[in-house]
Formats: C-alpha cells, sequence, structure tokens
C-alpha cells in the first residue's frame, strides 16, 4: 500500500529517466538514474521496484540507485 504521498513508479520512471538524460553518460549518476527509470517502469509498486534494485551490481550502482529510488520516493532513506 502507498501512502498519500508517495509517487507511482511511472512518475519515479519519468523521473529518473530525466535525470540519466541529463547526466554525464558513463557516469554514476547516470547509471543509478538509468537503473530506477528501467526498474520503475518494469515493476508494479514502489516495494517491488525497492527489492528489484537491491539486485543491481555493482555495488556503488546499487548503493546510487537505492539512494536516487528513496529521494524521489520520498522515502526516508
Amino acid at each position: 500500500m502507498t501512502s498519500p504521498l508517495s509517487r507511482d513508479n511511472l512518475d519515479l520512471a519519468t523521473s529518473a529517466q530525466e535525470m540519466a538524460d541529463n547526466a554525464p553518460a558513463g557516469s554514476l549518476r547516470h547509471a543509478a538514474a538509468a537503473s530506477v527509470a528501467i526498474t520503475c517502469a518494469t515493476t508494479r509498486d514502489n516495494d517491488h521496484a525497492r527489492s528489484t534494485l537491491d539486485g543491481i551490481a555493482p555495488d556503488e550502482v546499487r548503493l546510487a540507485a537505492l539512494a536516487l529510488f528513496d529521494q524521489l520516493a520520498g522515502r526516508a532513506g
């Protein structure tokens, strides 16, 4: 269940894709934002997206993607 302040996955995917588009290619920010965009576009809800992001490798991309997801989703992180 999502709270009234949480954003749906397609909203998150759109925001993350915009961030990826504006980040330098090959940067950690680009990799993390692209990962969040793809994951949010292909999962059913925020909990599913977050658990899917836990499987990203390498570690630095996973940690950056989780932090970005939490920021975009409005989670305390």
